[in-house]
């Protein structure tokens, strides 16, 4: 039998009931070994004195039938047949009978077998889960009574064996009353216990499953230097196989076994950096003891170093955006004052042709300004994606039609769908700005006669759909791939920086992202979607 206990993580853990099989066979022993040692004395025929004193074939016939009687007993524990409580009643009752029937042939109360009969109330009333213990209490005083009876009438019987056994029936119901009470007390107790197991145990499994998902890499070193936890970020950043990698840090791990040398050595220092032997980048390495001795276990953190830098440039860059947000609204007003001015300006007839070119740089200056307060405008109240389920292959055509119409780049674009069908979860208008903004910077940078592809396909390790822009131009050198993304990082003369950067704001709210991908001729940028199957706020990275 087992107890079902809840827990917050959604799993249930059970807890084992106490076994009442366990002390019922101990019991059935006990009753063995009693009914096996009457039966030997009654067979050698060799039974102190007053065993067997008053009625010796009495005693010889019932220490053979209760020795039947306890292998029975021992069987039926065995094969847990018929049910607990029928046992516990069945083998009590037939104790306290048989017993009373050997007191009666060894001359009643006075033989000294009462303190068995007081024995097997209190081994019935200690299992017994209800108030049976007093009907086993009850019978026994009964049952003496009764063999008292019996016994006057055969033999005299003198008058303080009445009051012998009406002592030994207060015995039995005081015995029966405090075993009944103590063993509902140790219940209660070995319930609470296993409770406090059970949540301990959920405790434990909910910390471990919190490390386990923990993003930063987390392992325990005991004070033999063996590593008896580690998750699994850990295990990636150390390139470690399995969760418990066999051998101590030593020889798993010399690198940190040596900063962990040194942070013993000097613990006012608790972060190192070391190179992770899986990437090859920089790991921040941080020690913290266990406990107070010396030889404590230590707990380590690692932070890939690069992942940081990344997180505090996006809280960096997030600033600069709510800056640079409120610097374009304050730079409006007075520029439009300035577009103004210009247009004005070059409107007066009597204006030399020499300052008539001095106007038009202004006005084409603050023209490419206002453009790029626009864009960071746009960046600032950029509106709730919609993303909807959508055919990419016809979503193509559509856009491949638009785009030669507008920009007149006809027979340019060309489109590859590897399957033919691929469904996407994106915002159709969204997805159409990114699209053509990286067309535009294709067609920017084409050699002649250019040339712009747009190739989809789905991932073979996730099945996840991908759209890639590629071109024929001369490509972006390493140096700037890793620059590209930033905002107002541009190489072109005319451009504002902003454009790639707010491509990949608008595929990070689409669940989906933007990369670069390095190719052999020209750029490459690929888009991989989310998965179109799942409604997910989690971003695919």
């Amino acid at each position: 039998m087992e107890h079902a206990v809840g827990q917050g993580t959604g799993v249930r853990l059970r807890a084992p009931a106490t076994n009442p099989w366990m002390p019922l066979a101990y019991l059935s022993l006990y009753r063995l070994v009693l009914a096996l040692l009457f039966a030997m004395l009654a067979l050698m025929q060799f039974t102190p004195r007053p065993l067997g004193t008053f009625h010796p074939e009495v005693f010889t016939t019932a220490s053979f039938i209760y020795l039947a009687f306890a292998v029975l007993c021992a069987l039926a524990v065995q094969r847990r047949r018929p049910a607990f409580e029928l046992q516990l009643l069945i083998s009590t009752g037939v104790d306290v009978v048989a017993l009373c029937v050997l007191m009666y042939a060894s001359g009643g109360v006075q033989s000294g077998l009462g303190m068995l009969v007081l024995v097997a109330v209190a081994g019935g009333s200690v299992l017994s889960r209800r108030r049976i213990a007093f009907l086993f209490a009850s019978l026994a005083s009964l049952a003496v009574l009764i063999q008292q009876i019996v016994l006057a009438w055969d033999w005299w019987v003198p008058v303080s064996d009445y009051t012998h056994g009406g002592l030994l029936g207060l015995g039995f119901f005081t015995t029966a009353a405090l075993a009944h009470l103590s063993a509902q007390r140790i219940r209660a107790s070995e319930t609470l216990v296993q409770q406090h197991a059970v949540d301990l145990a959920s405790l434990a499994e909910l910390n471990e499953h919190i490390v386990q998902r923990m993003q930063s890499g987390v392992l325990v070193i005991d004070r033999h230097g063996d590593i008896p936890l580690i998750n699994h970020a850990a295990s990636t950043l150390l390139a470690l196989p399995g969760e418990t990698p066999p051998g101590g840090i030593a020889e798993s791990l010399p690198a940190m076994a040596e900063l962990l040398a040194r942070w013993r050595r000097d613990s006012d220092r608790s972060s190192y950096v070391m190179s992770s032997p899986a990437t090859g980048g920089e790991l921040v390495v941080s020690f913290a003891a266990l406990g107070a001795r010396a030889n404590a276990g230590v707990v380590v953190f690692l932070e890939d170093a690069a992942a940081m830098n990344q997180r505090a440039q996006q809280l960096k860059l997030a600033s600069l955006g709510r800056l640079t947000a409120g610097i374009a609204h304050e730079v409006r007003n007075p520029l439009g004052a300035i577009s103004h001015a210009g247009e004005l300006l070059g409107e007066n007839p009597a204006l030399p042709r020499s300052e008539r070119r001095l106007t038009e740089i202004i006005n084409t200056n603050a023209k490419r300004v206002n453009e790029i307060i626009e864009n960071v405008m746009q960046l600032s109240r950029r509106q709730a994606t919609s993303p909807e389920r959508m055919e990419l292959s016809e979503w193509l055509a559509e856009f491949v039609k638009d785009f030669s119409a507008e920009t007149g780049a006809r027979e340019v674009l060309d489109t590859a769908l590897d399957p033919p069908s691929i469904g996407v979860r994106c915002d159709p208008g969204q997805l159409r700005q990114v699209v053509w903004n990286l067309c535009e910077n294709g067609l920017r940078h084409c050699r002649d006669p250019a040339r712009v592809v747009l190739r989809a396909g789905l991932h073979a390790d996730t099945s996840r759909p991908y759209l890639e822009i590629a071109d024929n131009g001369p490509g972006i050198s390493a140096e700037h791939a890793q620059h590209i993304f930033e905002p107002f990082f541009t190489t072109h003369a005319e451009g504002s920086g902003l454009g790639l950067y707010i491509a990949r704001e608008l595929c990070l709210s689409n669940q989906a992202s933007l990369v670069f991908v390095p190719a052999d001729d020209g750029a490459c940028f690929r888009i991989n979607f989310a998965d179109p199957r799942r409604n997910t706020d989690q971003t695919l990275l």
